[in-house]
């Protein structure tokens, strides 16, 4: 790999919908860069990017990849993302660091569900994007129709680069409207060799049509341009590509290409625009991180020569070994070098740093940069920490975690067994922050939860493939919340000896709920007489820590307004402890006498379904309480939006098969919790 140039890399990802082709687009990347020597299909399970065994078996992807090669002197280094909700903070994670994005999109399907979560994750970040229309090639492809739909669906900016030359069976390559030449690639030699012709005369009117809407857009974002335009002077080339390349990274428009990965046509001019139109490190607004000793922002710009500033986006257990996954923003790391980490105000020493191509790994002595890198030795450090220098202590903005709405009890089939349980679930955790694990009190069964049936499953197998651990799983469980119904107030002294002296507190509580979505907030309504400031730090941290175990059933409370509202100080005797405890016991009380009830987890339901079958679709969701919210006619389909409570969706895929003969399916998203 090159010596690195900031103002030469490319970091991408490749997201869509599961099934879309994002893999297959990856694959052909890499053979036609060279990083590959041969293409690895999804549907043989010998994909490069998909290296888990889960993954090669399921023909997903499940864990996003990270993977570097070059183009025309660029180095573009590529994280592919799953496309499968379950699996959301994957992708979430990686466009947290990422400088662009190409949108893969069926040509058949359009805009499908998971396509819309994560370009609205996209949008959130700010990634300027690139859309790909594959599978020209499969039956019902209709290019202008998915076009349309990332306009009206994802409130974007489409403009329409490329045209296809033939369609489904036909489809033999593109009409590039920069250069007004047709691209056709020849069938044998997987797709390397393409020849470049005229436009057919046939498509020559309406590719003078596209390219005319290309120098309207170029002049509404280049002065130069509209000058010309207006002075029907010629716009070269050169002028187009930069008014795109700046209109995509200020997010004003998508380019929009075309191709078929499977059939090998379209891949070398996506590369090419990855070149010309997404942003290097410099393009991008610089990275704000706070300064921990003066709380003041600064911008981390992507020089060598300024202090370090690093994000850890993901940690993955690799052969046994802890590899911290980290994009550096400002500075370089070296090997042996020793880093700080605000966020747990530690230091580290780097081991190794590696260049990932996907589960496999190259050395290099250092980074600088916009570099996207494996680093080895970093013990401690977890998902969304900061690394910097001592000396320069800065913390970058941390990374949003969804949390888990499905939970499983796993045990171990063999007592001795019951350790390495905990130390592998250890290790799992530390990678997926969206799985969480805790104790059950009463049974004293280990409850994993996470954010779906497949995200626990692929837990559950991986135990068994990379640590010969086999466990019994419990029925899938809902990961409720509870919340009050009613605004109560409680009172609760607390005076007792404890290790030989008497401590005293008193502590005046009002619960009051909030509306959906509000979460949990704490107010002090006292004055410093009545309880010093200085205590009341200890109520709160009393108070938040007790609604995270509600009265109910034990689950977290949500949307509640807890207000110190009263209470009494004694001089000498007055300390933490007795306010903690009196607070706790105060909030428990008042939980109790305040109308406490659960909320469920509601689900957002899309289900694609036959014409035929939409009666019995809709009926079955009726029958679960579901809502049926919209339904969208598309050619010989229907799309049901619904939301319905996550308890009545387990075994559901089963259900819609039997509905649907097979010919339905589904996608599911957490929405919010609600009293149903």
């Amino acid at each position: 790999m090159k010596k690195n140039q900031t103002d030469k890399i490319r970091n991408i990802g490749i997201i869509a919908h599961i099934d879309a082709g994002k893999t297959t687009v990856t694959e052909r990347i890499l053979y036609y860069t060279g990083r590959s020597h041969k293409i690895g299909e999804v549907h043989d399970g010998q994909a490069v990017m998909d290296w888990m065994p889960d993954e090669r078996e399921r023909g997903i992807t499940i864990t996003s990849a990270v993977t570097t090669c070059e183009w025309n002197n660029n180095i573009i280094q590529i994280i592919d993302t799953p496309g499968h909700v379950d699996f959301t903070i994957e992708v979430e994670r990686s466009l947290r660091v990422l400088d662009g994005a190409i949108g893969v999109f069926c040509a058949v399907g359009g805009v499908e569900p998971q396509s819309e979560t994560v370009w609205r994750q996209a949008d959130r970040y700010h990634v300027p994007k690139i859309a790909f229309i594959n599978k020209m090639d499969r039956v019902g492809a209709d290019f202008f129709k998915t076009v349309r739909m990332i306009k009206e669906r994802l409130n974007a900016h489409p403009l329409i680069l490329q045209l296809p030359l033939g369609t489904e069976d036909a489809f033999v390559g593109v009409i590039d409207l920069l250069s007004m030449k047709s691209f056709i690639w020849e069938t044998e030699e997987f797709g390397k060799n393409y020849r470049i012709e005229d436009i057919p005369e046939d498509m020559l009117e309406q590719a003078l049509e596209y390219r005319e809407k290309i120098i309207e857009r170029a002049a509404e974002i280049d002065d130069d341009i509209m000058e010309a335009y207006i002075g029907e002077q010629e716009i070269t080339n050169e002028a187009l590509i930069a008014a795109v390349r700046k209109g995509t990274v200020d997010l004003k428009l998508v380019p929009v290409l075309c191709g078929s990965a499977l059939r090998n046509k379209g891949i070398q001019p996506m590369l090419d625009a990855i070149v010309q139109f997404m942003p290097s490190p410099f393009d991008v607004p610089p990275i704000e991180g706070v300064i921990v000793d003066s709380q003041e922002i600064m911008k981390c710009l992507p020089h060598k020569n300024k202090p370090l500033a690093a994000l850890i986006f993901k940690v993955a257990m690799i052969e046994g070994r802890k590899l911290c996954y980290a994009r550096i923003y400002g500075g370089e790391i070296s090997v042996g070098q020793s880093v700080y980490n605000p966020v747990r105000n530690i230091k580290e020493k780097v081991a190794r740093i590696m260049l990932m191509h996907a589960n496999k790994k190259e050395r290099i002595e250092k980074a600088g940069p916009g570099s996207i890198v494996g680093l080895v030795g970093l013990k401690t450090s977890s998902t969304g920490d900061t690394l910097c220098i001592e000396t320069d202590k800065l913390i970058l903005e941390n990374i949003d975690v969804y949390e888990p709405v499905i939970s499983i009890a796993v045990e171990p089939k063999t007592v001795s067994d019951q350790d390495k349980l905990a130390e592998v679930i250890g290790k799992y955790t530390a990678e997926d922050p969206t799985l969480k694990v805790k104790t059950d009190e009463d049974t004293g069964q280990t409850i994993l939860s996470g954010m779906g049936e497949l995200h626990l499953e692929v837990i559950v197998s991986r135990m068994k493939r990379e640590f010969n651990l086999e466990v019994n799983v419990g029925k899938p469980h809902v990961v409720y919340r509870e919340t009050i119904g009613t605004k109560h107030t409680e009172a609760f002294i607390f005076d007792k000896e404890i290790e030989g002296r008497r401590r005293f507190a008193e502590v005046k509580i009002e619960l009051t709920p909030l509306k959906r979505g509000a979460g949990n907030l704490f107010k002090s309504k006292i004055n410093d007489e009545m309880i010093p400031d200085g205590f009341v730090k200890a109520i709160k941290e009393s108070i938040l820590q007790s609604l995270e175990s509600g009265v109910v059933l034990g689950y977290p409370v949500i949307d509640v307004e807890a207000a110190l509202v009263g209470g009494s100080y004694k001089e000498n005797i007055s300390d933490d402890l007795a306010y903690k405890a009196s607070a706790s016991i105060a909030c428990q009380k008042a939980l109790t006498k305040a109308a406490p009830f659960l909320l469920e987890p509601i689900m957002k339901v899309k289900i694609f379904v036959p014409d035929a079958f939409m009666g019995e679709v809709i009926g079955d969701i009726n029958s679960k309480g579901g809502k049926v919210e919209a339904i969208e006619a598309n050619e010989g389909t229907q799309t049901i939006d619904a939301t319905v409570t996550l308890s009545k969706m387990f075994g559901y895929s089963t259900e819609l098969r039997s509905l649907t003969q097979g010919r339905g399916y589904f996608t599911m998203l957490f929405s919010h919790f609600d009293k149903t």
